[in-house]
């Protein structure tokens, strides 16, 4: 729930239909139904600790989450100490992995992302100035718009950078701000609720320049609010649900057939069967908890906190297999843009850091 609930109900989808499609796995001979705890940290990081405890006393083998990098890395310690893994799925920032051996992660990070992004818009809309709002306190938002930042004024760009407060609802003053600077994108990854308001104000006050995001944007909630409108929105994400791989429109297909058929799930995607890739990275998170259970050859969480650095798995997403700090080892993110006319996103490019 929170600021990041839909965001984070649509990654447990993933994990969810997943758990529908393979309910059991064979450790060491023995065939073992797979349960689904879960644990609600409101998208406050003051409650992850607490949300981190409950999942720790439920006697989990292994932890999927959390959606968002600020409460991934508060409630982190309290897994250390149990010597419970952690697979982050969706979450970005360097920081959730960074010095400790309990904190994997399936995502590309922060720093490339950011890059990724300042190519793009360098390359893409030849920008030479950039925009940039994050919301202050928060890791996501302030981490992702400090890697842009820092590839933009590599590649001689200029940058203006404001925050707003908790709480924020009214983004004109800072929508007139980028107008007046000269930018020519206006660069924000912050919530989905914030941006849907950004979007709606920004059409509202007549700004033509593209507004760019990273994978939160990757929601029905963003082309829900741009449908109609004149505004330009890019985003970077894990997957895209046009992929060619025979396992990736088998997937598409299979989930969009769930939820059309489970009234909960159809809510908890927004109403509707559009699949991000919070989604499909939520998917690949199950079964590559799986495989870290068979490589384990038990349920105790030490024996999977141990196989977690070897194990891989060919996912959806692509293939997943982490480095030695228990990052992801992947090059390249999607590039979508919302058809404002259809309310679909449309695939542009697959990029990046060149």
């Amino acid at each position: 729930t929170g600021d990041n609930g839909a965001g984070g109900k649509q990654e447990m989808l993933g994990m969810q239909y997943a758990n529908h499609m393979t309910p059991t796995v064979d450790i060491g001979g023995k065939t073992y139904k797979v349960e689904l705890v879960y644990a609600d940290n409101g998208s406050d990081s003051a409650k992850a600790p607490t949300a981190a405890s409950e999942l720790v006393s439920k006697d989990v083998s292994l932890v999927l989450g959390t959606y968002g990098s600020s409460c991934a890395m508060a409630g982190g310690p309290i897994f250390g100490e149990a010597g419970l893994a952690a697979i982050g799925v969706t979450c970005t920032n360097p920081g959730v992995t960074a010095g400790n051996d309990y904190y994997f992660r399936i995502c590309f990070l922060d720093p490339f992302q950011g890059t990724v992004l300042a190519n793009f818009a360098s390359k893409e809309f030849g920008a030479k100035k950039a925009y940039c709002l994050s919301k202050l306190g928060d890791d996501y938002s302030g981490g992702l718009c400090h890697y842009f930042v820092e590839a933009f004024k590599a590649l001689g760009g200029e940058v203006v950078e404001e925050t707003f407060p908790e709480g924020n609802s009214d983004f004109t003053s800072y929508i007139t701000t980028a107008q007046n600077s000269g930018a020519e994108v206006f660069f924000s990854p912050v919530s989905t609720e914030a941006a849907a308001l950004i979007i709606d104000q920004a059409a509202g006050n007549g700004m033509t320049m593209p507004i760019l995001a990273g994978d939160t944007w990757d929601s029905n909630v963003i082309t829900g609010a741009a449908k109609g409108k004149n505004v330009k929105v890019c985003v970077t994400t894990f997957f895209d649900e046009g992929a060619e791989s025979e396992a990736a429109k088998a997937f598409v297909s299979g989930i969009k057939e769930w939820i059309n058929s489970d009234a909960t799930a159809k809510a908890n995607n927004g109403g509707n069967d559009m699949i991000s890739a919070v989604t499909a990275m939520g998917y690949d998170s199950y079964f590559t908890a799986l495989e870290a259970l068979k490589n384990a050859g038990s349920t105790n969480p030490a024996d999977v906190l141990k196989a977690l650095p070897t194990t891989t798995y060919e996912g959806v997403t692509g293939a997943i297999a982490f480095d030695e700090i228990g990052d992801a080892i992947r090059d390249s993110a999607f590039v979508k843009e919302v058809d404002t006319a259809s309310g679909e996103w449309k695939f542009v490019a697959i990029q990046g850091v060149n």
